[in-house]
Formats: C-alpha cells, sequence, structure tokens
C-alpha cells in the first residue's frame, strides 16, 4: 500500500490472503462474489483538481451546420476520473471554481449523483467553460470548439484554495496538465496544491493531458509541466505526450488486432530514462491507441514500476460510441487498481486497461462502470455476451 492510504477490509469468511500470480483470477472473481467491491468506503479521499465544463453535441453524428439541436452533458478530465473511482465505491472528492448560478448548481449535480463530493468546490466567476463536440464517423474525424476563456476557473489564483484543510484525511491527490494550460494563474494554482499535497503525505499523481490549443498565455508545456511533475509519484501519459512534453522517444504502437505485442523492451528502455530524470516518481504509465478509424481504435497500456516493466492486453474495439473520456477511465481505473491493489500491479494495468476499453461503449465523457464490471472484463474473456 501507498503511504497515507488505509483501508478496511472485510475478515472473517470475506479475508482472503494477497493474490499469486499463480491465482490472480480465481481470487478476484473470490472477491466479486462476496461483493468486496462494494465495501471499500472506508478508504480515506482521493481528490481531483481541474475544470469542467458543459459539452454539447449534435445527435446522431450531424455536423455542427446540419443540426438545431445539442445533447448537453458535463465533463472534464480530473472530473471524469473523479466519476470512475466513485462508480468504484472510492471516496472521491472533485475540486473545482464555478459560477453561483443555475447551470453551476445542475453540473454539480450530475457530479453528486455518481457519489462525487463537491464540498470544497468555489463558487465565483461568471461562467462554466463550454465545448462543443462533433463525433467522428468512419474516417471523419471529430471536432472540438472549446468557449472556455474567462470561464470561472480561469479566475482562480493562488491562496484562494485552502488546501491544508482539504487535504485532511485525503490520501490521494490527482492533477493534469490540461490545469496547467489554461493560465498562469490556474499553473501557479497547480504547483501551490502539488506542494501542499507533499506536505501532508499524499500520493500524487499527473496526467501530462497535452492540448496544444490551450498553451496560449506565453510560456510552452516544455517548460511549465516538468518542475510539477518532479514532485509527482506516479505518471500517467500516451507515448507522444511523452514525446512531446518529455523529448523522450518510444517505440510505435502499430497494433491491427489483438494479437499485437507492444515492443516491451522498447518501453521499458523509454520508461527508464524517464525515470533516471524524475527520481521521485514510483510509476510510470504508458497509455497506447492504435486508430484504424473513427469507429475501430486498438488500445493497450504499460506499467513500469522501477523493478519491472507490465504490460496488458490489446483490446480489439471495433465499434467506438464515443472515445472522449477513455483516456480519463484508464486513469481512474489505474488509480483504483494501485490503491486498493497496490501489492498487484498487473492487475492494476488490467483494470485500467479493461476500463479504458470499456469506456468506448458508451456516450459521454463519464464511465459507467463499477468494478465488478470492469474486473469482470479485465479478468475474463471479451466477447460481449448477454449476462444473465
Amino acid at each position: 500500500m501507498y503511504p497515507g492510504f488505509v483501508l478496511s477490509f472485510p475478515t472473517g469468511k470475506f479475508a482472503r490472503k494477497a493474490p499469486g500470480r499463480d491465482n490472480r483470477s480465481a481470487f478476484f472473481v473470490s472477491l466479486l462474489s462476496t461483493q468486496l467491491f462494494g465495501k471499500i468506503m472506508n478508504t480515506k479521499r482521493i481528490v481531483t483538481f481541474g475544470e469542467i465544463m458543459l459539452r454539447l453535441t449534435p445527435p446522431d453524428n450531424l455536423r455542427f451546420n446540419q443540426t438545431k439541436l445539442f445533447r448537453a452533458s458535463y465533463g472534464g478530465s480530473e472530473a471524469n476520473v473523479a466519476v470512475s473511482l466513485a462508480n468504484y465505491g472510492l471516496q472521491s472528492e472533485f475540486v473545482t471554481c464555478v459560477p453561483d448560478n443555475r447551470i453551476a448548481e445542475a453540473c454539480l449535480d450530475d457530479l453528486r449523483s455518481y457519489g462525487v463530493l463537491t464540498r470544497h468546490v468555489l463558487r465565483q466567476g461568471d461562467r462554466l467553460g463550454l465545448y462543443y463536440m462533433e463525433e467522428a464517423a468512419a474516417m471523419r474525424s471529430s471536432q472540438e470548439v472549446y468557449d472556455r476563456a474567462g470561464s470561472s476557473f480561469d479566475t482562480l489564483q493562488p491562496g484562494m484554495i485552502d488546501w491544508a484543510e482539504l487535504f485532511h484525511d485525503a490520501a490521494w491527490f490527482h492533477w493534469s496538465g490540461i490545469s496547467a494550460a489554461v493560465s498562469a494563474s490556474t499553473a501557479a494554482v497547480c504547483a501551490e496544491a502539488i506542494a501542499a499535497a507533499r506536505k501532508a503525505g499524499l500520493t500524487v499523481s499527473c496526467d501530462i493531458n497535452y492540448r496544444k490549443n490551450l498553451w496560449k498565455y506565453g510560456k510552452t508545456p516544455q517548460e511549465v509541466l516538468p518542475p510539477l511533475m518532479e514532485q509527482c509519484d506516479f505518471f500517467f501519459g500516451t507515448d507522444d505526450e511523452y514525446e512531446k512534453i518529455l523529448g523522450i522517444r518510444l517505440p510505435r504502437f502499430e497494433a491491427r488486432d489483438a494479437a499485437y505485442r507492444p515492443d516491451a523492451a522498447g518501453y521499458k528502455e523509454a520508461s527508464q530514462r524517464i525515470a533516471e530524470r524524475f527520481p521521485q516518481c514510483r510509476g510510470i504509465v504508458i497509455g497506447l491507441r492504435s486508430v484504424l478509424s473513427a469507429n475501430h481504435h486498438l488500445i493497450s497500456g504499460t506499467l513500469y514500476t522501477g523493478e519491472q516493466l507490465y504490460t496488458s492486453r490489446v483490446y480489439d474495439i471495433d465499434c467506438v460510441v464515443d472515445c472522449v473520456g477513455v483516456g480519463d477511465a484508464f486513469v481512474g481505473g489505474l488509480i483504483y487498481g494501485l490503491a486498493v491493489h497496490g501489492a498487484d500491479m498487473q492487475f492494476a494495468l488490467d483494470f485500467g486497461t479493461a476500463a479504458c476499453a470499456i469506456k468506448n461503449t458508451v456516450p459521454g465523457d463519464y464511465s459507467q462502470f463499477t468494478a465488478e464490471e470492469t474486473a469482470q472484463l479485465a479478468l475474463g474473456p471479451v466477447n460481449g455476451r448477454i449476462a444473465r
């Protein structure tokens, strides 16, 4: 287990020995049968920080110029992670800044409906950020148009959030590069939060989440992100994000079917180079995706712990419903696996990759699956048969 993380597991007939590599499936099936996944609410809180926005999407794969209607939903990278963790039965809290109006309250109501805590959300500013999403189809790429300048989150300044109070009785803090990209002031708030989390003894994780169109305040992500990452315990990122931000070249992931095997030696070498640059980091996660068309993706992942590189199966997803938020589902699944099953790094990666894969099957930013459903996919066959 990681420092500061406390779990209360069942005793008596529900108690189990820690799994060995030869009996992992039987162990976790046993956990599922005793509904242990629904009995882990005694964990300390996991806190995520970032912006949440209103998403407006034309229905039925229409283009912006065709539609007269938009489907409304909410989402944002760190909020998506918080929802995943709440779905898995963990105490999950999301921290952000929203205006004091009915739209923002509806947004927070939506988060609370999943069990996400919102008690430290700041209310100030004039507007909730928006983004418009034109969904992909076949060879047509998706289109995203952001309208977030001047949002309430954009008004955040260091000193506005009492991090010491917020991190009391918390165990894990998660942030992403999107929050540092919004403005110089939000990047400074990220630095403030990371320092407070380290002082409080929390595990700190970072999703690189590079978005080139957000970096507009005069500094590059290569300047801003590495100093923040130096204080983090876990990194999440795609192969191209590590290359773009850290300048470390990784092998190409060129899967065309589930039989493909990633270049484990190459990913281990790249992960070792990242670890040498960031000695504080205890785990480096690389998300891998091959896009054959808008509706046909293949995904996998690796986890390096300083001792060895773990790899996951390749998922062949030939009917992608909505790929927005799949990286956040990957992160949420891995944080769950690392926090709750930290003795089994292979399961943590398998669970995270399964969470990423299954998120592709539902619309919206949020994953909609329980820990039990995700573990069944991680440990069982991929067949989509009717569950009776």
